[in-house]
């Protein structure tokens, strides 16, 4: 099976490009960061604090998280409920930076992770894949863009839904989530020793998933 692991900070477009670009060459994509998002809005919905290790241990003995692939889009489902839709708030996006931080969390995750590349041709996407998840993968990228790019796309993005957000507060929320993930002691956000580095700042999204379809193919 070929693996491709593609790490990058918050808002990078890591999940979106990677989606296109595994359509376009029959991979399974991979949202690992959807794992993360589903685990901290499982916490949250229980009324658990995220800073509680001891109550997140025990829940996570009766917490079952699965990733399906329905009609080639990625849905998560925890004790078989989709929550696929409802994971992309901003408080559920610092939440899963909060836990990411938790060995217990880490290790939780790590053998889904692993089997489905085992299983399949993937693009996975994250922040510890090629260091970490998939230290072995054949092509890994570290794609990334600057905080105020990420903010304005990101910022486009929740007006396009109707969301009442100021654009302060969501690039505050970047660099809080960079610097956290940059941080952290296990697993941080940094570029795999033999990743290619891919800013798309000045780069489009069909620009984008070029220019990562492109790296794929010259690797593989």
């Amino acid at each position: 099976m070929i693996s491709v692991a593609i790490d990058g900070p918050s808002g990078a477009g890591k999940s979106s490009i990677s989606k296109t670009v595994a359509k376009k060459l029959g991979f399974i994509h991979v949202d690992t960061g959807a794992l993360y998002r589903a685990l901290a809005y499982t916490f949250i919905k229980n009324g658990i604090n995220l800073g509680d290790e001891i109550s997140i241990e025990n829940l996570l003995k009766t917490t079952n998280v699965k990733i399906k692939h329905i009609n080639g889009v990625q849905s998560v489902f925890v004790n078989d409920e989709n929550i696929t839709g409802s994971i992309r708030t901003e408080e559920v996006s610092m939440g899963a930076s909060n836990i990411s931080k938790m060995p217990i969390i880490r290790s939780f995750l790590l053998g889904l992770q692993r089997q489905i590349a085992a299983e399949n041709n993937v693009i996975m996407d994250g922040r510890d894949i090629g260091t970490v998840v998939l230290p072995n993968a054949d092509v890994k990228i570290f794609l990334t863009a600057s905080p105020q790019k990420r903010a304005e796309r990101r910022y486009k993005e929740l007006l396009e839904k109707n969301e009442n957000i100021v654009y302060n507060d969501i690039i505050e929320d970047i660099i809080k989530r960079d610097y956290q993930d940059e941080h952290r002691e296990i697993a941080p956000l940094k570029p795999a020793e033999d990743s290619v580095l891919v800013d798309t700042s000045d780069l489009n999204f069909d620009e984008s998933v070029q220019k990562i379809t492109e790296v794929i193919e010259a690797k593989i």
